[in-house]
């Protein structure tokens, strides 16, 4: 894309800013694949002591990451239960069917956040001709449920619930971070909360890829026997894990301002007659255009002429997302083009 375009699709596109090529290239390297690399061992070390867990292992991907903790916490013929929302669920191309053989069954819940009342009716009965309950899956931030953040005392509540039920919990953080930096608890609170979670670090934390699973050394040792199969293991993985542990040291607490860049947009564009939807909480906003308005994908197609870009979400809905290589100033840009072309 050119330099002046202000892209708002998602905060997977950002570049590495330049402390971090650094890092790559400073990093110090081995074989993961032997257990030899001493960047990823110590990113590992790092993020599993963060959120209280035994041990934790570097993926490829967020999608890697989240399918080797459903794998851990299901087999095949099991059952999961997700949010009608859940990424694991609708943006992952089956994975837990045609990797794990476990189904994921859909449940209700405002702000894609299912409570114990949302759960409860949807766990199975113990016979041998239903797929077994096995887990119940969690997203935080909730994406497609509004970039919303679970209240801790909500989390505990369904983690315990689940635990009495002897199911497992999966937390698909992807932007666990930008979370705790909403207020959401702390790393450790929140990961005691599960018994597994995935933390991609290309969403929010600006690296070019990588994501990590979090668990008990049971777990993460299944999990790399996983990781084999689908051919994640990687040799000299520190080039990519040396991103993000610079991410961790300096880009976290920044994500306070891709927070307020966000209600910025909001208060602008929420501003126009036949728009609405909620304000943010953290760096995803969501809003639906009356039928009067352009469609999104009309919205959208305009603003790509102008320099922004954003994508459709959903029927009459629109999603926008700030990030590191946005800047205030191309935020409110972005949202003045939006509130004109649905004005005239």
């Amino acid at each position: 894309m050119p330099h002046d375009v202000i892209d708002l699709r998602s905060d997977t596109v950002t570049k590495p800013t330049p402390g971090m090529y650094r890092a790559m290239c400073e990093a110090e390297l081995g074989d993961d694949m032997a257990g030899e690399d001493p960047t990823v061992n110590a990113l590992e070390a790092e993020v599993a002591a963060l959120l209280g867990k035994e041990a934790a292992l570097f993926c490829l991907s967020g999608t890697m990451s989240n399918q080797l903790g459903v794998r851990c916490c299901a087999r095949p013929g099991d059952e999961v239960l997700i949010h009608e929302t859940g990424h694991v669920a609708n943006y992952e191309s089956g994975a837990a069917a045609a990797l794990s053989g476990v189904t994921c069954r859909l449940v209700p819940g405002e702000g894609g956040m299912p409570g114990v009342e949302d759960f409860e009716p949807h766990v199975r009965a113990d016979a041998v001709y239903l797929s077994a309950t096995a887990a119940i899956c969690l997203e935080n931030t909730t994406n497609m449920g509004g970039g919303r953040v679970w209240p801790l005392d909500g989390m505990r509540e369904v983690s315990e619930w689940a635990r009495d039920r002897g199911l497992k919990v999966h937390l698909d953080g992807a932007r666990l971070f930008n979370a705790v930096v909403a207020g959401g608890g702390t790393p450790r609170e929140i990961g005691a909360c599960c018994d597994t979670v995935s933390i991609c670090f290309s969403k929010g934390l600006g690296c070019p890829m990588g994501s990590i699973l979090v668990g008990s050394e049971a777990d993460i040792r299944s999990a790399q026997r996983a990781r084999k199969i689908v051919g994640g293991a990687c040799r000299q993985a520190g080039v990519i894990a040396a991103t993000a542990r610079y991410a961790l040291a300096h880009h976290v607490e920044r994500l306070a301002e891709d927070h307020e860049n966000a209600r910025t947009f909001w208060e602008r564009v929420s501003a126009v007659d036949g728009v609405s939807g909620e304000a943010p909480e953290t760096n995803l906003v969501f809003f639906t255009l009356a039928p009067h308005l352009p469609t999104p994908r009309e919205l959208c197609d305009r603003l790509r002429d102008r320099g922004a870009l954003m994508e459709p979400a959903g029927p009459g809905r629109v999603r926008a997302c700030t990030h590191l290589d946005v800047t205030a100033e191309q935020v409110r840009i972005a949202a003045d083009a939006v509130a004109e072309i649905l004005s005239t």
